[in-house]
């Protein structure tokens, strides 16, 4: 029988295999968290809805509002809000 010996202990591994471990955890939650954010998940799990021009267009072109109130609403969002002298 083949004997080994361990007399220089656990080696470095002690140490490495926890940080190792903890740095695999770190990224694939951050991952996660990338990805959920990208696909339109906001803070919470709530889909985020994207800009007010983009919700105003995909009523429209739901058929939930027509071409008039479309102009009218698209008019009035892309108003600069600053006064005019």
């Amino acid at each position: 029988m083949a004997h080994f010996d361990h007399d220089g202990g656990p080696g470095p591994w002690v140490l490495l295999f926890p940080v190792i471990w903890a740095a695999v955890a770190f990224c694939a939650v951050w991952l996660l968290r990338r990805t959920a954010w990208r696909r339109g998940f906001g803070p919470g799990g709530h889909r985020h809805p994207g800009s007010p021009l983009a919700v105003l267009g995909r009523r429209y072109a739901a058929g939930e509002i027509d071409a008039e109130e479309y102009r009218e609403r698209r008019a009035v969002l892309s108003e600069d809000p600053r006064p005019r002298d």
